[in-house]
């Protein structure tokens, strides 16, 4: 129940993050450009300091050699990439499925859509590791994880709250979609505190997984497209992106 509580909190950080669109409204195309860079310094960063490195010292706690921890996370990256890059390629647009927002058959809309599948991935294997945490019975060390993983959401909340009003979503909007996108979180922990003995092992490849998830998105998709609007405020955002996610990754554990 701890770890489930906790894990909740910390997916609940998603959605405080992203409140500060509530007073910006639509971006600018300059303040899009800014903010897709962003995205894409925190998905970066994210992807190092909370689910490779992570999942490389998660593996060699489970038995496996330095090489071999190594090696595990770089075939769960090469998956997670070449997966996500089938998905996109094969899935035809939503609309004709009859889901997903109006307007998600534009390639641009279908892209900002696919990073905020990404973010949301990538909270299923944080919220298994607050369970986890929990599950194998230090208090500490859950709340300790559940607190990192919670200031690393806020962040994270606000570049896919920006990404989306700067499609024209209302504020309301993308700030809920935000939310929802850290409330997988809750659902991992519970399952990762009830079924610890399970999810250790599988948690280094969930890491993996899903950083090789987001890689292919910042890489193929939003580096791309945030350029094409102004290069400049892009890599500024990237860079601001990158060091605030850094920080509070390095700096909280």
């Amino acid at each position: 129940m701890a770890g489930a509580v906790a894990s909740l909190v910390a997916g609940l950080a998603t959605g405080v993050g992203a409140l500060p669109i509530i007073l910006i409204g639509r971006p600018t195309e300059a303040q899009q450009s800014l903010m897709l860079g962003f995205a894409a310094g925190v998905m970066l960063a994210a992807s190092f300091f909370s689910l490779i490195i992570p999942g490389i010292e998660q593996a060699k706690l489970l038995g496996h050699s330095q090489m071999g921890a190594s090696a595990l996370i770089v075939v769960a990256i090469l998956l997670g990439g070449a997966g996500l890059a089938q998905l996109n390629a094969i899935v035809p647009p939503l609309d004709k499925l009859g889901i997903g927002p109006d307007g998600i058959a534009q390639a641009r809309v279908r892209k900002i859509w696919l990073f905020v599948a990404a973010i949301t991935l990538h909270n299923f294997p944080e919220g298994l590791a607050v369970g986890v945490s929990f599950g194998g019975g230090d208090f500490q060390a859950g709340m300790t994880t559940a607190i990192a993983i919670g200031a690393q959401n806020m962040p994270e909340g606000l570049a896919v709250a920006g990404a989306l009003a700067g499609l024209g979503y209302s504020r309301r909007a993308s700030v809920l979609a935000a939310l929802g996108s850290g409330l997988v979180e809750p659902v991992a922990g519970l399952f990762g505190a009830a079924l610890v003995a399970i999810s250790l092992p599988l948690l280094p490849w969930g890491l993996g997984l899903a950083a090789g998830a987001m890689l292919y998105v910042v890489v193929s998709e939003l580096i791309p497209d945030a350029r094409a609007m102004i290069g400049g405020r892009a890599t500024t955002g990237l860079m601001v992106g990158l060091v605030a996610m850094m920080f509070l990754d390095t700096s909280l554990g």
